[in-house]
């Protein structure tokens, strides 16, 4: 994806955005295939350099993930549309603003491992319940041991990291203070996050 310079994220601002996010997209190309194998996926990053997640042992990624490993896990959230009029201020034309979209992106590169042992398979799922529900009670992942072949776990370890956050990098702090007053205004889904990315990057 193109990046200015004053949107890329850095690695670890990249890294924490898709650990918290936690759902994307993982791609996976294979070999001499006419379209990439793409599957809508929970994950976690329980370590800032692996990324684990399961699905149903029919996915059809798995027999691309062996045909080639290299995978791209994309993650996109926190967007919101910013009118043109909000990007004019003092005696600016409101009318001629520019619209544009807020929004954060990460990709990550990944070499990506299939495990089908009983062991590991519930290793990642005792990872993923401890990350997603510790103190539900819920029953230990064994206890479905029967239903363990319905299932495969995937481990990708990251190499390249992009990390792209377009909260108005390229304008001034006047102008991003004030489609930061809007968005706390308008108050639409998403944008107390964009907000949250506008400030946090503007030093605010």
């Amino acid at each position: 994806m193109l990046i200015r310079p004053h949107d890329r994220g850095r690695r670890e601002e990249s890294l924490e955005f898709a650990r918290s996010h936690g759902f994307g997209q993982l791609i996976a190309a294979g070999r001499n295939r006419d379209f990439p194998v793409a599957v809508p996926t929970q994950f976690i990053l329980p370590h800032s350099e692996t990324v684990l997640l399961h699905l149903a042992s029919g996915n059809p990624v798995f027999a691309a993930v062996r045909e080639n490993p290299a995978v791209l896990l994309s993650v996109v959230g926190d967007w919101t549309y910013i009118p043109g009029a909000w990007k004019a201020i003092n005696d600016e034309d409101p009318a001629r603003g520019i619209p544009t979209v807020y929004y954060a992106a990460v990709q990550l590169r990944c070499t990506a491992e299939v495990l089908e042992t009983p062991e590991e398979k519930l290793d990642v799922l005792r990872q993923q319940l401890q990350e997603l529900e510790p103190e539900s009670g819920i029953a230990d992942p064994s206890v479905h041991e029967h239903r363990l072949r319905e299932i495969r776990a995937l481990r990708l370890t990251i190499g390249e990291v992009t990390g792209k956050f377009k909260f108005g990098g390229n304008v001034d702090e006047a102008h991003r203070s004030a489609v930061a007053t809007r968005l706390l205004t308008r108050d639409e889904p998403r944008d107390a996050a964009a907000r949250e990315h506008l400030l946090r990057r503007s030093g605010g």
